[in-house]
């Protein structure tokens, strides 16, 4: 091994946020080393870069998880696939990443590198270019090591519009595979549980399935990512925005068997628990099939499922029959199950 690829040593102090040398040398050694691309390379205070024709997406988001390091993944590689997925959702090709880092003094230069490098690495996988960012260090005791906002820019190609306002009764509601992997894989590792089998998180960015959707059908209605608050919540949003409700069917919703082992024995209901890896599409009734077919063709959506159908509802509920031939209504959840989930 070579001194270049040498971890890094020592922890960040307020010198790296102040402007001078310090800060100067981290960027050069450790952002500049593991994201550079001709864009970044300028060195200017913001991205210039050309954009392809169509409408333009911006999204961006803040990270906070805790642990940093998970099973099936980390903070970097999160605060990228999550900003991918969430321009991807919108119909977008996603293309640019501007990058914040807020740094807690004293926070280990090792770990900030494997999480840079961890960045680098989905961003490469998705396809996008880190082009610009910024760094600060707060005082030990202000921060929790890293937190980290990301900003994706992408484009709509012609044709296509998504929307959470768009489902319309009589649609089918797809998943793309199991729920309440990445929630889980958090508090196991939070709480130090184990249990017979690792659960993963399900940590990827979707923007390559959701582009052979697209490229199959067009007219996809909606594409959402049940994030934080789950797959529940996020249904309860697009009834709302779209005007409708929706009958689930809950022997149809995949769901690890260690997940759901996990859910019970912890008092948690996996509808409500996060995923970071997965995706909710709503679509005609006639391209529900062909869709499911792309779907598990690819590796992201092997466990592809029909969970249920849009229905006429003023009061913009989700129903779901129930594994026992009742009906329950899946409400917002109150409160938080898990905070800090990503």
């Amino acid at each position: 091994m070579s001194a270049h690829d040498m971890p890094m040593s020592g922890s960040v102090d307020m010198t790296h946020g102040g402007g001078g040398r310090a800060m100067a040398e981290l960027i050069r050694t450790l952002f500049n080393k593991h994201f550079s691309n001709p864009i970044l390379d300028q060195g200017n205070d913001g991205a210039l870069m050309s954009l392809p024709p169509g409408r333009v997406v911006i999204s961006t988001d803040g990270h906070v998880i805790s642990p940093l390091f998970f099973p099936g993944g980390d903070i970097g590689a999160l605060s990228i696939n999550g900003t991918v997925n969430d321009v991807a959702m919108m119909g977008a090709r996603p293309l640019y990443v501007a990058v914040g880092f807020i740094l807690e003094e004293g926070f280990p230069m090792a770990d900030l590198e494997r999480i840079v490098v961890s960045m680098a690495s989905a961003a490469k996988a998705a396809g996008v270019t880190i082009v610009t960012g910024d760094t600060k260090v707060v005082e030990k005791g202000k921060g929790d090591g890293v937190f980290i906002t990301t900003t994706g820019i992408g484009v709509v190609p012609e044709g296509v519009e998504t929307s959470g306002s768009k489902a319309r009764p009589g649609q089918a509601v797809l998943v793309s595979g199991t729920m309440g992997d990445h929630g889980v894989a958090i508090l196991s590792k939070r709480e130090s549980l184990e249990f017979e089998t690792e659960i993963v998180s399900d940590c990827a960015a979707l923007n390559g399935l959701i582009a052979d959707m697209l490229a199959a059908v067009p007219g996809v209605t909606t594409l959402r990512d049940p994030t934080r608050g789950g797959l529940a919540a996020t249904l309860n949003e697009i009834a709302r925005a779209s005007h409708v409700g929706m009958m689930l069917d809950e022997d149809a919703i995949p769901v690890r068997p260690d997940v759901h082992a996990a859910c019970e024995l912890l008092g948690l209901d996996a509808l409500y628990v996060a995923n970071e890896g997965k995706l909710i599409c709503i679509c005609e009734n006639h391209d529900a099939e062909t869709l499911l077919a792309v779907m598990r063709a690819h590796p992201l959506g092997r466990d592809a499922a029909r969970i249920g159908t849009v229905i006429e509802d003023a009061a913009h509920l989700i129903q779901m029959r129930t594994g026992f031939g009742g009906t329950r209504v899946v409400d917002w959840i109150a409160g938080e199950q898990l905070p800090r989930i990503c």
